[in-house]
């Protein structure tokens, strides 16, 4: 079984062949420089109600959510400093899937 889709699309984890569908917003993040920024400011993303899907980049600092509708970005914002590190931007790279 390959790991790549019909449609290009590959992928190495457990839910091979599947892509979160929703809605797709990028966030520039700053304050993350390791693992641990990663993986906190993804737990604390993950845990809002309609996010279906983090991805966090620590060399770019840029964070995707994918969400059922369109994000609440006060309450993105509320999580992403709880969780230490400072919502900097919303990119002009979200886009609906």
């Amino acid at each position: 079984m390959s790991c790549c889709s019909p449609e290009g699309h590959c992928s190495t984890s457990e839910t091979e062949g599947t892509q979160a569908a929703g809605i797709t917003t990028v966030y520039s993040v700053t304050g993350m420089t390791c693992g641990h920024c990663e993986k906190a400011v993804g737990s604390a993303l993950s845990t809002l109600d309609g996010v279906t899907d983090v991805k966090v980049d620590v060399a770019t600092g840029l964070v995707t959510v994918t969400s059922d509708g369109e994000p609440d970005d006060a309450l993105i914002r509320d999580a992403v400093d709880d969780a230490g590190y400072e919502l900097a931007r919303r990119s002009a790279a979200s886009a609906a899937h």
